[in-house]
C-alpha cells in the first residue's frame, strides 16, 4: 500500500476539510459510498489540513479549524476504553465541523464483551450467559425475553440477521454510545441501545441532536463501524411502493389500514 498522502475532502456533519490523508486513512474514512468522512479517522494533525468549510458560516477557510479534544479513558464495554474524543470547530463562528471518538482495547489479544448499559437499572439486571446477539435487546421492552430457558421465536431470526448485517455480534454488543450519521453526513444523534419493539423486530434506540429518543429498524442501518451509518441512499430515493409499511416495509394491499405483518398502522 502506498504511503503516499493525498489531498482528499473528508465530510463532517457541520463541514468538511480538504487534507493530506495517506491509502491506510482513506480506507478508515470509507464507510461504503463515495464520501470519505472525518470522523472515522480520528484527530489529524493540523499541518495536513489546508481549507476548511463551515456549513454555519457558508464559507470556506484557508488552514486548519480549531481541534479540541479530550482523553476520559472511560470503559464502554468490557475490552474497550473510549481513549479521546474531540471535535473540529470552526475559527470563525464555534460551530462543529466534525466529532470523532477513538477507542482502544485493553487486551488486544482479547474479544470485546459486552458494552456497558447506559441506564443504571439495566446496569443491575441479570444478564443472560448466552445472548451475545442481542445482548440489550431484553432491557428495551421485552424484559421476560431474557430467560434463556424459554427463546422468544420472533426476536431470535431479528437478532441473527442483525449479527449477519454487521459482520458480527461483537459489533451490536458494543454500538452504544456512537455517533449517528445519516447517508449525507450529517450527525443525528447518538446510540443508546439495542432492542427488541413490539413488533419482535431489532432496533436501535438513539439520542437525537434535540435530546429526544428514536427508534431505527436494524434494516435502515447501512454499517457499523466506529461511527454508525444509516440509511441508502439508493433505497431513499426510489419511491415506497403502495401499501408499504413505513415501520418495517412489509407490501400490504393498498387499500389496508393496517400492516398485515407488524399491525403498525399505514
Amino acid at each position: 500500500m502506498s504511503a503516499e498522502l493525498r489531498v482528499k475532502k473528508l465530510r463532517g456533519s457541520g463541514g468538511y476539510v480538504m487534507a493530506r490523508v495517506s491509502d491506510e486513512q482513506q480506507t478508515k474514512g470509507n464507510l461504503g459510498g463515495p464520501d470519505l468522512f472525518l470522523a472515522p479517522i480520528g484527530r489529524l494533525d493540523t499541518a495536513v489540513i489546508g481549507r476548511h468549510f463551515c456549513n454555519t458560516c457558508e464559507k470556506e477557510f484557508e488552514g486548519h479549524p480549531k481541534i479540541e479534544f479530550e482523553n476520559p479513558n472511560e470503559e464502554v464495554a468490557e475490552n474497550l476504553v473510549l481513549a479521546e474524543k474531540g471535535q473540529y470547530v470552526c475559527n470563525a463562528c464555534g460551530s462543529v465541523i466534525a466529532e470523532y471518538r477513538e477507542f482502544k482495547k485493553q487486551d488486544e489479544s482479547a474479544e470485546v464483551g459486552h458494552a456497558k448499559p447506559l441506564d443504571p437499572q439495566a446496569a443491575q439486571a441479570p444478564q443472560p450467559a448466552q445472548q451475545a446477539s442481542q445482548p440489550q435487546a431484553a432491557q428495551v421492552s421485552q424484559p421476560q425475553a431474557a430467560q434463556p430457558q424459554a427463546p422468544q421465536p420472533g426476536p431470535e431470526p431479528a437478532a441473527q440477521d442483525a449479527a449477519a448485517t454487521t459482520g458480527s455480534a461483537q459489533q451490536v454488543s458494543s454500538i452504544e454510545g456512537r455517533a449517528i450519521y445519516d447517508e449525507n453526513a450529517n450527525k443525528v444523534g447518538t446510540a443508546k441501545q439495542v432492542g427488541i419493539d413490539s413488533a419482535q423486530c431489532m432496533v436501535l434506540v438513539i439520542i437525537k441532536n434535540d435530546g429526544t429518543e428514536e427508534s431505527v429498524p436494524w434494516a435502515k442501518i447501512k454499517k457499523v463501524g466506529e461511527v454508525v451509518l444509516l440509511g441508502d441512499p439508493a433505497a431513499a430515493a426510489a419511491p415506497a411502493a403502495p401499501g408499504a409499511c413505513p415501520k418495517c416495509g412489509f407490501a400490504n394491499k393498498p387499500d389496508s389500514k393496517f400492516c398485515e405483518e407488524c399491525g403498525a398502522k399505514l
